[in-house]
């Protein structure tokens, strides 16, 4: 019976898995896709969708959880190797915009249907170390701003979900996003414009290397 039970839960959670990969890829291409689009682009009946996930925006906040655990790694991933402020911003920058151009329009279809308080809790741990990098960058006088490191770390946050924006709306191109908010991060944080293009240029360069 155990056997039976155990074997019965890891399909449950192979369908469900499956279904909100098809539902981020069916989101993706469509951001109106409905329950009934996602269900048959699954291969299953819509009741098989609402057993895992009781209305649409249940599956986007979890789909929501998913990427934000994804820019939570890939902000790890920056960190290594990043050697002080102004690196560090821009490396994990770069390297969480890689993930969330993925989930863009996935975060324009959240704040639709999640609290921009939920939005913003669910990023409370990156922002958190976000804002010990830029405290540190403004003791040692690498940046400067008016604004106190927690206050800057929101600016920044908000600044992300606004290129994405840029993108989705066609006003910025995809492929030009990175490197720009990397640039755009830093110079905000007080890194003259020069010195941010090029240590950016530089990072994008060496991309292969980290």
């Amino acid at each position: 019976m155990a056997a039976m039970t155990t074997g019965t839960t890891s399909r449950a959670d192979a369908n469900r898995r499956r279904i909100l990969d098809i539902a981020l890829a069916e989101l993706l291409r469509d951001p109106d896709a409905s329950m009934d689009q996602i269900a048959r682009a699954a291969g299953v009946v819509r009741r098989t969708v609402y057993g895992h996930f009781p209305s649409r925006e249940a599956l986007i906040s979890t789909l929501l959880d998913g990427a934000v655990e994804a820019v939570a790694d890939a902000h790890a991933e920056g960190l290594e190797g990043a050697k002080g402020p102004a690196e560090i911003i821009a490396r994990t920058t770069l390297s969480v915009w890689r993930v969330a151009d993925r989930y863009r329009i996935l975060v324009g279809l959240a704040q639709r249907s999640v609290t921009v308080q939920g939005i913003r809790d669910r990023f409370t741990p990156v922002r958190e170390a976000c804002v010990e990098v830029l405290r540190q960058g403004l003791e040692e006088g690498v940046f400067s701003s008016p604004l106190p490191a927690p206050a800057l770390a929101y600016v920044h946050e908000q600044m992300l979900f606004a290129l994405m924006e840029a993108v989705n709306d066609g006003v910025l191109a995809a492929r030009e996003a990175g490197p720009s908010a990397a640039i755009t991060l830093l110079t905000t944080a007080g890194v003259p414009g020069l010195r941010a293009t090029e240590l950016v240029a530089e990072l994008t360069r060496d991309a292969d290397t980290w």
